[in-house]
């Protein structure tokens, strides 16, 4: 079956980076979007940005200019780069692929401390 699996999570102070990385396998197709979602404590699930298979990048605006997508097409691998983290950017963070059905991961937590 398809798995998604996400790695680089964890604590870091305000104004620190973080990477984490996303790696899709199996019988998936041909993949039109990876992307990724976070989801705060007590909060819904939000959308944080994505790379399609036309290589156009979508941001949330609260990550845009601090955080960059980006895309291994040939290995079915995502990355997303975290900047200048806020404590507001806290929450698990789930990758997402996209290929006719959506597929998740099962999240990896990020934490910013002030």
């Amino acid at each position: 079956q398809v798995q998604v699996v996400e790695s680089g999570g964890g604590l870091v102070q305000a104004g620190g980076s973080l990477r984490l990385s996303c790696a899709v396998s199996g019988p998936i197709g041909s993949i039109a979007a990876m992307g990724w979602y976070r989801q705060a404590p007590g909060k819904q699930r939000e959308f944080v940005g994505r790379v399609t298979s036309g290589g156009a990048i979508k941001y949330a605006d609260s990550v845009k200019g601090r955080f960059t997508a980006s895309r291994d097409y040939a290995k079915d691998t995502a990355s997303l780069q975290m900047n200048s983290l806020k404590p507001e950017d806290t929450g698990v963070y789930y990758c997402h692929a996209y290929s006719g059905r959506d597929c998740w991961g099962q999240g990896t937590q990020v934490t910013v401390s002030s």
